[in-house]
């Protein structure tokens, strides 16, 4: 068994091996805080006939680590994870994968399991450096180690690895990976943080991660297994020289034609014609005649980049595909748009609806209850291809979840705005960056439903081509030039700063330098393309759509809430059932009531209800009340639903009353007057008063009558 630790921000973090799990290949057992996750890797002995890494990475949280037992019916951790797992495990994967050899075919699983959870730790950065540290020491060729910190920034200071609830207070969230050379992934939100002070967080997590590095290091010499004699397949030279004489032209052509579709054709002609040209050379050898091709593609997109300054698609580095948005697409939506930048487009749709809508995640550490919900879908005709549905991909969920992260701070607070919000955002067509495009429709389609959202949000993805010193930056880049460059950098945010990042890098050196024209680079596209949406809506709409649900607010007692929902809801219910289309939530501590209805006239007669269950009576007030019981003392009156009082017989009349049936019997309408409510909440009613106020109004009347 070996142990290494250290400290960072007052917590030990501890790698350990040698106990648990001792057939895997690498096993390591993690702990930061009370939080412990064991990260497992395994691979297969044989090479798999495959053109790609086969590589897969899961994560998961076990209830039993919060001392909790799931809430599904099975009562167990079952399905394809929740949301927050997917996303983890996607956080494991990419900065990861790049760094196994070219030409690794054997296939590998990544596993980390949270086995302990500590509510102030969440356990995605543990898991992101365990991983790492159990390929360290298996035998498995892996080109790390990789650690992962988390930045925020209260009052002005950033904080290594925040708690929850320092986070609760901070105006960012940054999940930053990196090596000892650079930064690899981000990932995050931010509340309006300006480029600058992102920049910052990134270079003072990378000086703060490097501590888990030489923790790996340490854990390596102590206890890692000899690396397995795997050398990366070394190419025929002669079969890639032909490749690149053959194809060269073609390729060229293919790297100038602007439209997706049209390069995508030419591209399989051009490769068609290479196999035809090569004859029996190229039989049985399809799949390295492709990777020869591939290779020769990339070189000639990236040296017309650097040298030329020229894109696929014309454009110049810094400049901005041609952007049309239109609003109110459809016609029984809550609000809706098409956004189209270049070849990618998304149709986003907004949709309000009552708190109890709201999404209730059961999670190990605690439900999550979420008032705004942003849904990205990517359906297979989006690129031409055709697939099975089979639900939303993890990267479907990840897209979804940054362009959610990017919105949520200038989502208006539930008490400010009482309704559940849900974006679906579908993807028509795709050609680089359909997540950023989300993140614009999303804005659209919210202000179109009539949200007053506090500002308007905008993202845009950014590339890089580096060789040497030589180095572009990209400015909304293609599907084509993220596969081929150097980074993907994801940034969303209003005027004022950044909401939300995603970046993953494919090689080491990008400089502070660099990475400050990054983010200026994105911050300039990125006003550029507010404007554009405010050519479009430049602020929300005063009035909700005609058929989202109309809410109405009523306050009540909170000791009058027991009284609205009835024995078994029965009072509740029956209101609803009387009404028709109309939801209602109770806020059994405030007394607030919100109604909820397409139609404005079933809500106003639900409300109308709710005040008759729940009114209480005034002192010196008039109610017409029906008389409920007779007794030789007086009549009960009730003057509203569930509420009655006495009149006492002295109080029946003007003059003396002998028997109260002289005057009332039972189910008789009459006027009564509260006149005083004691200690007990006993309620005081008279016929008389009720009589001469009556008198004196109708006096009132006669004499403004006759002024008149």
């Amino acid at each position: 068994m070996h142990r290494v630790e250290t400290e960072i921000s007052g917590r030990k973090f501890v790698l350990e091996t040698g106990k648990v799990a001792k057939q895997a290949h690498g096993a390591v057992w993690a702990s930061y805080g009370d939080t412990v996750v064991l990260v497992t890797v395994v691979a297969s002995d044989e090479a798999k006939d495959m053109d790609f890494l086969p590589l897969s990475v899961e994560y998961q949280e076990m209830y039993y680590a919060a001392g909790r037992i799931p809430g599904s019916y099975f009562r167990r951790e079952v399905g394809k994870g929740s949301e927050k797992e997917i996303i983890t495990a996607r956080l494991i994967d990419r900065p990861i994968r790049p760094l196994f050899p070219k030409g690794w075919r054997y296939e590998t699983q990544v596993m980390a399991t949270v086995l302990s959870l500590d509510p102030e730790v969440d356990p995605d950065i543990v898991a992101i450096t365990a991983a790492s540290a159990a390929l360290e020491i298996s035998h498995i060729p892996f080109a790390g180690p990789i650690a992962a910190v988390r930045v925020g920034r209260v009052n002005g200071e950033f904080v290594l690895n925040p708690t929850a609830s320092q986070l609760k207070e901070s105006e960012m969230n940054l999940v930053i990976v990196g090596s000892d050379e650079a930064i690899v992934m981000v990932e995050g939100m931010a509340k309006e943080v300006p480029e600058e002070v992102v920049q910052e967080a990134l270079f003072f997590a990378h000086e703060n991660l490097k501590p888990l590095l030489e923790l790996q290091r340490k854990l390596r010499e102590a206890a890692g297994r000899p690396k397995i004699a795997f050398e990366e397949p070394q190419p025929d030279e002669a079969l890639k020289a032909k490749v690149r004489e053959l194809s060269e032209e073609g390729l060229k052509q293919v790297i100038t034609t602007a439209k997706k579709v049209e390069r995508n054709k030419k591209r399989k002609e051009v490769f068609k014609a290479l196999l035809a040209a090569l004859g029996e050379e190229a039989q049985g050898r399809e799949a390295e005649v492709r990777e020869y091709f591939e290779e020769f593609e990339k070189e000639l997109l990236r040296a017309m980049l650097l040298k030329e300054g020229r894109r696929i698609d014309g454009r110049k580095p810094d400049e901005i595909r041609p952007i049309w948005a239109e609003v109110s697409v459809l016609p029984r939506t809550h609000g809706s748009v098409i956004f189209t930048r270049g070849e990618t487009q998304v149709l986003t749709v907004a949709t309000l609806g009552s708190p109890e809508e709201e999404q209730r995640i059961d999670m190990p550490g605690e439900e999550v209850h979420k008032h705004f919900i942003l849904h990205y879908n990517f359906p297979p005709y989006c690129v031409g291809e055709v697939k099975p549905l089979r639900g939303p991909s993890r990267r479907e969920i990840g897209h979804g979840m940054l362009a959610e992260r990017a919105l949520t701070p200038v989502i208006p607070p539930e008490e400010e705005f009482p309704y559940t919000i849900r974006v679906v955002s579908d993807v028509l067509e795709s050609n680089g960056s359909s997540s950023m495009a989300t993140v614009c429709g999303a804005t659209l389609s919210l202000m179109d439903a009539g949200v007053p959202i506090k500002d308007m949000v905008a993202g845009i993805a950014m590339g890089l081509i580096k060789e040497d010193d030589h180095v572009v930056i990209l400015t909304d880049i293609l599907g084509d030039e993220d596969r081929m460059g150097d980074m993907d950098f994801k940034v969303a945010g209003t005027e004022k700063g950044v909401t939300a990042l995603q970046m993953d890098i494919k090689i080491s050196g990008i400089t502070e330098e660099i990475m400050a024209r990054a983010l200026a680079q994105a911050k300039e596209a990125r006003k550029f393309i507010l404007g554009k949406m405010r050519e479009v809506l430049d602020k929300p709409r005063e009035k909700l759509s005609a058929y989202a649900p109309k809410v109405l607010t009523v306050t009540i007692s909170p000791e009058k809430v027991r009284d609205l929902i009835g024995p078994g809801g029965k009072t509740i219910k029956g209101i609803i059932a009387a009404c028709g289309d109309v939801k209602i939530d109770v806020d059994d501590k405030t007394g607030l009531v919100r109604i909820y209805s397409s139609s404005a006239e079933a809500a106003e007669k639900a409300a109308k209800l709710v005040k008759e269950v729940t009114q209480e009576a005034e002192v010196g007030k008039l109610y017409l009340g029906r008389v409920t019981r007779i007794a030789d003392f007086g009549a009960f009156v009730e003057i509203f639903p569930g509420t009655e009082g006495l009149v006492h017989i002295s109080q029946l009349d003007n003059r003396r009353v002998k028997n109260v049936t002289d005057i009332l019997r039972e189910g008789d309408e009459v006027l009564v007057k509260v006149i005083d409510i004691d200690k007990m909440g006993r309620i005081k009613l008279s016929r008389k008063a009720a009589l001469s106020e009556s008198i004196k109004e109708t006096n009132q009347r006669d004499t403004e009558e006759k002024e008149a």
